[in-house]
């Protein structure tokens, strides 16, 4: 089984010749490079890795591209762009022309991020992707959804669109996480949307195998299908282990058939994304 993690952060220190705008702290306090990254997946038993750069270190893609250059069948990226630069529109024309650069990833998850998709400022993104056949990947939460994220997926069905972590209210555990998941299953109607299974542990304060949110993942897997459903972990901000992330969809969902998992656990991602190189391994 080809096992591709569709989210995992890495990222180099604060420094003066480097520096990180003001934004929020890491997940961890230690830099976390693309080589412990790969002795994670090593032990783990994961293929591949979709790098998603963090925002605690500003529009850039260099540390992602670089791991992905030197390892390109085991990580590519899906890139930050500053939307108010004035060379964004053309950078957007040769995106997936940069090694290992797969598509771009947004997060609308604050109220002043929220208002650049809300109030239509992006749309110009939106056809510009659409147009160079370049996937998206979105976090928003569930309130944004029913009509801000159906009515892009409408004007756009060309755009590929990714819901990051299935659209999970950050602040949440448990129940009260899921209690506007039916917003994130009308979108189900979209052929063009796709959703991250991805975090789902952060989700639970029970013990592994988190038995409480196997219910609410089976709605969104009876909405999507295995084929729009990614797994992913965003690793550096769980408690469980990397292990533990891989068996809770490979042994401890029962309902889950193999070519179901065959589908979650990588091969609908490197399809939808279009990465080829882990995707050799399956031929």
């Amino acid at each position: 089984m080809l096992i591709v993690d569709s989210q995992v952060h890495i990222w180099a220190a604060n420094t003066p010749e480097r520096p990180w705008p003001a934004r929020h702290k890491p997940h961890r306090s230690e830099p976390f490079s693309s080589n412990d990254l790969l002795r994670e997946m090593n032990a783990a038993g994961v293929d591949a890795a979709v790098i998603v750069p963090p925002s605690w270190e500003g529009e850039r893609n260099d540390l992602g591209l670089e791991a992905a250059r030197l390892n390109p069948h085991r990580f590519a990226v899906m890139g930050r762009l500053d939307t108010e630069a004035p060379s964004s529109l053309s950078a957007l024309k040769n995106w997936r022309n940069q090694p290992g650069m797969l598509g771009l990833r947004f997060a609308f998850n604050t109220p002043h991020l929220l208002s650049m998709l809300t109030e239509g400022r992006l749309e110009w993104l939106w056809t510009a992707a659409e147009e160079a056949g370049i996937p998206v990947m979105v976090r928003v939460q569930h309130h944004a959804l029913a009509y801000h994220i159906d009515a892009l997926a409408e004007r756009h069905p060309g755009l590929k669109l990714v819901m990051d972590h299935m659209a999970m209210p950050m602040e949440l555990k448990d129940d009260a996480a899921f209690a506007e998941i039916d917003k994130l299953l009308t979108l189900r109607k979209r052929p063009n949307i796709a959703v991250k299974a991805s975090g789902l542990p952060y989700y639970s304060t029970h013990p592994y195998p988190y038995k409480n949110i196997h219910a609410h993942f089976r709605r969104v897997y009876d909405a999507f299908g295995p084929q729009r459903i990614f797994w992913g972990t965003d690793l550096t901000k769980l408690s469980c282990t990397y292990r533990q992330t891989v068996t809770l969809f490979t042994e401890d969902i029962p309902w889950l058939a193999q070519e179901d998992k065959d589908w979650i656990m990588g091969r609908a991602l490197c399809t939808w994304l279009d990465w080829k190189q882990p995707l050799a391994k399956t031929r």
